[in-house]
């Protein structure tokens, strides 16, 4: 938890930043996994900590903004949460740590909601929430969904895509420990080793320093597959391991690394020449990346390289430009090249990924693969983003563009064959865009050129 005044302060632009009505911010409740009582680790909802700071279930933040009110609502433990949780602090104690001042028990929130007036919430997500507000607003479940506010969620999108120093910290120690997570999975990377053991390690290590991985971790030999969730392999000497995977700090800022490792620690040429196309993409994507550049030019010059990589090497073919402008390199990397990243790892996508990504200047280009890339904007100091560009040799997709003849100008489709076994290869940092340019949110970087894997993965 920030301290008590940056909680206050973000709550007065909040105010300041709309014109009239009542801002209704729900916290998150448990989730239970099977039964009542038996619940998934809690997670507040975002944008409810960025703006109350509190991690304790069933609460809801209200600010009138004509009346220049603020309230908490929650009810305060009974004899049976106190047996089985212990004597927690009191709401109007927690409440005083935020800077809020007034707690209305929650039987009480109709009262604070006059039928006259303009009530701001954000579309939701999960579903107990979206029933609460149908019964609450009296509305149906499309109605709720639609009816939300756009100008309540622009406010809130605006604030929280400039991440203030303290959040930067923040972001800093998530990524420290996403760091050592990717260390550990490197050395653990030999043949007849568990994909499964892996994953769990260095899960249970983001668990050791913070509440949680900040997304399931994607940690495959089939790297061709994008979020590969299966972790049933046992890896072999020959093939890679795609391992993408983040953690949660303890006030819940999140990292998000990519590095594929040869398993034992020893690359083929094959693996070497695509692994050096996508580090040249890396590495120019990150220098590229400043204010006043769209995060969509870079996206597109990502691809640019890769071309030009993959013609290098025979498999690709024909003009530049044509061949960007015609969306050739998507059949290799059918994914945007980053995301925004703070309290969430896909930062605000619940409250609309285009709203997020996206704005009257900047829009989504519909083209394949470049329809993917989540954040477009044009780059302002305070951004987080992950930088994640990828080659990757998906048999059934080759297949289908190669029988339908789609950009069989720029594809040399026969020689792909070859790389039908060959999975995939990923690089990913996250970033910081500064006053004049960029740099890594945690300083010390993964080992990313294939000399430092293979050192890291034989200890040397």
């Amino acid at each position: 938890m920030f301290e008590k005044k940056i909680y206050i302060q973000r709550r007065e632009q909040l105010k300041e930043s709309l014109q009239s009505g009542i801002v209704m911010l729900l916290g998150n409740g448990e989730a239970p996994v099977n039964y009542v009582g038996n619940d998934y680790s809690f997670r507040q909802d975002s944008s409810f900590i960025y703006y109350v700071g509190l991690n304790t279930p069933d609460l809801i933040y209200i600010l009138d903004i004509d009346q220049n009110k603020e309230y908490l609502l929650g009810d305060e433990l009974t004899i049976d949460d106190i047996i089985w949780m212990g004597n927690l602090p009191s709401l109007k104690d927690m409440a005083a740590e935020v800077g809020i001042e007034t707690v209305v028990p929650l039987a009480q929130l109709s009262t604070l909601l006059p039928e006259n007036r303009k009530i701001h919430y954000i579309k939701p997500y999960r579903y107990h929430n979206l029933l609460f507000l149908c019964e609450l607003l009296n509305k149906k479940r499309e109605d709720v969904n639609s009816n939300f506010s756009v100008e309540l969620t622009k406010v809130i999108i605006n604030m929280r895509l400039i991440k203030s120093p303290e959040e930067l910290k923040e972001l800093e120690e998530a990524g420290r420990i996403g760091y050592a997570m990717h260390i550990v999975a490197m050395k653990m990377c030999h043949p007849g080793v568990s994909e499964q053991e892996i994953a769990g390690t260095i899960e249970g290590l983001a668990i050791s320093r913070g509440p949680r991985v900040s997304f399931p971790t994607i940690l495959s030999m089939n790297g061709q597959t994008l979020h590969n969730h299966d972790h049933s392999g046992i890896l072999e000497a020959g093939r890679l391991m795609l391992c993408d995977a983040g953690a949660e700090n303890k006030n819940n800022y999140a990292s998000d690394f990519t590095r594929t490792t040869a398993v034992g620690g020893k690359y083929s040429q094959k693996q070497k020449d695509i692994h050096n196309i996508v580090l040249k993409a890396l590495n120019d994507s990150i220098a590229m990346a400043k204010p006043g550049v769209t995060y969509q030019s870079v996206h597109r010059n990502a691809y640019k390289i890769l071309f030009e990589g993959l013609r290098d090497l025979g498999l690709m073919k024909g003009d530049t430009e044509d061949a960007l402008n015609a969306g050739a390199p998507a059949l290799f990397m059918p994914h945007g090249l980053g995301h925004a990243m703070g309290l969430d790892v896909h930062d605000m996508e619940n409250l609309g990924e285009t709203l997020v990504g996206y704005n009257d200047e900047i829009k989504r280009d519909a083209r394949f693969g470049y329809q993917s890339l989540r954040f477009g904007k044009r780059l302002e100091p305070g951004h987080v983003l992950t930088v994640e560009p990828g080659i990757y040799f998906i048999p059934q997709l080759i297949e289908k563009w190669k029988s339908e003849k789609i950009n069989a100008e720029f594809i040399n489709f026969d020689k792909l064959e070859d790389y039908y076994s060959f999975g995939g290869i990923r690089l990913e940092d996250d970033i910081v865009i500064t006053s004049n340019g960029c740099r890594l949110v945690y300083e010390k970087r993964l080992p990313v050129r294939i000399e430092e894997i293979e050192q890291t993965v034989n200890g040397d």
